[in-house]
Parts: C-alpha cells; structure tokens; sequence
C-alpha cells in the first residue's frame, strides 16, 4: 500500500493524465464522426465510380462508414473507462485502440500496393459497360452517362473508343458525349465521328475519373493516417494512467 504522502503526490498527476485522456477520447470519438460522414459522402457521391468497380471497390464506403461507427463506439468507452477509473477498463481500451491501429496500417499498406490493380479493375469495367451499353435500361449505363455528362468526357481514351461498340453502330456516340458549348448533336453528327469530333467532349474518361478518385483517396487517406498517429497518442496515456493506478492504489471517484 502506498504512503498517505505518496498518493497525495500521484493524484495530480492522474488527474491530469485522466483530463488529458478524456480530451483524447473526445478527439477520437469526433474523428470516428468525421470518418462515419466521409464514408456516407462517399457512398451518396462517389457510387456512381464505385458501381464500376470489382465486389471489392464497392465496399470502400461501408469500410470507412463501419470504421467510423467502431471509433465512435471506443471513443465513448474510452471516456467512461476514464472516468471510471478502472485499471482492467484503460487496459482494454489501449488494446482496442492497438488493433484499430494496426488494422488502419495494414489496410493503408494493402491500398498503397494495390492502388495499380484498382484502376486497372475500373478501366475493365468501364470499357465493358461501354461495350455492353444500352441506355437507358441498365445501371452500368446510366453510370457511364453521369459520367461522360459529369466530367465532361467521351470513351475510355478518347471518343473514338465508342467506335467498337454495338450502342455506335445503330444509334452513334451517346447523348452524355455531347459539348453543349458547341451547341446541340443530332443523331447524325453522333454517328459520323469526323463530324462529332468539334461536337462532343473529346477526353477519354478513364484519366478524369482517375484524377477525381486520386484526388478524393488522398483526403481519405490522409484524415485515415492521422487519425491512426493520433491514436499513439491514446495508447500510451491509457497505459500510463493504468500504470500509475495499479502502483499507487489510488481509486478514481
């Protein structure tokens, strides 16, 4: 048992690391907020790119939506672990924050290494949905349409992509290819590529929908490696408070 004067001595420091820790788990519990409203984001805005997407891709949004919901479920935890006080409790809440960590890191190593066969998975897929297309009556062609339409491009590469499909041979380039700066297309301009050359968008869609998937991964990945630094942070005060606890017998009220 610890002296009278010893654990007069240890309790402002384990009120202050208690303090210090409930701010923590307060920042974490918001980040898995922020991570929770990023996968929504992602699966109301992005869904059209992801519907192009291996099984895998699609699931990106649910990744980030269930990461969010399981940081914001340890973040209430941890504040009630905390300010209970309970040395088992910290213990179990600097575990939880060690596997979320590692799990973070292994996911962004995977991401990194695999980022190649991802764009590789969608150019496939965009070249099929292009092949396959039939607007309006399926999903995959409605997706190529919001995007042709979205970011202002035709084709895989280039317009001329179309040529090969069975969609250009009865009915000529899309309507979604059409650059309405130059005014409208008519079904014969759509179907003589040197004329539909000046009247549709003449970027192949594959590099657009690259740069905006790239762009919008980096903000994810960069909140993601944050948040997982961040969470360094939390294991360590949860073990020191838990040290200081154990050693000292001092009980939280």
């Amino acid at each position: 048992m610890a002296s009278p004067s010893r654990r007069l001595q240890t309790k402002p420091v384990i009120t202050c690391l208690k303090s210090v820790l409930l701010i923590f788990s307060f920042i974490f519990w918001f980040t898995g907020v922020i991570l929770l409203v990023v996968g929504v984001w992602g699966k109301v805005s992005l869904e059209v790119y992801f519907s192009l997407l291996n099984e895998q891709g699609t699931k990106v949004p649910f990744v980030l939506i269930g990461t969010g919901t399981v940081i914001v479920l340890l973040g209430t935890f941890g504040c009630f672990a905390t300010c209970r006080g309970s040395t088992w409790m910290l213990k179990l809440y600097a575990m939880f924050l060690t596997i979320i960590f590692l799990v973070e890191l292994v996911a962004a190593i995977v991401g990194f290494v695999f980022r190649h066969e991802l764009k590789s998975s969608f150019k496939n897929s965009y070249k099929k949905a292009q092949n396959d297309y039939k607007h309006p009556q399926d999903a995959s062609s409605r997706a190529v349409d919001t995007i042709q339409k979205n970011l202002h491009c035709c084709g895989v590469f280039n317009f001329t992509d179309w040529a090969s499909s069975a969609y250009f041979e009865k009915n000529g380039l899309p309507q979604s290819c059409c650059n309405l700066t130059s005014g409208s297309c008519t079904e014969d301009e759509l179907k003589n590529m040197t004329v539909a050359q000046g009247k549709v968008f003449n970027k192949g869609c594959f590099a657009s929908v690259t740069l905006v998937m790239e762009s919008n991964m980096s903000v994810v990945a960069g909140i993601s490696f944050g948040i997982a630094c961040f969470q360094l942070i939390g294991i360590f005060l949860a073990c020191c408070l838990s040290h200081y606890i154990t050693n000292n017998q001092y009980e939280m009220v």
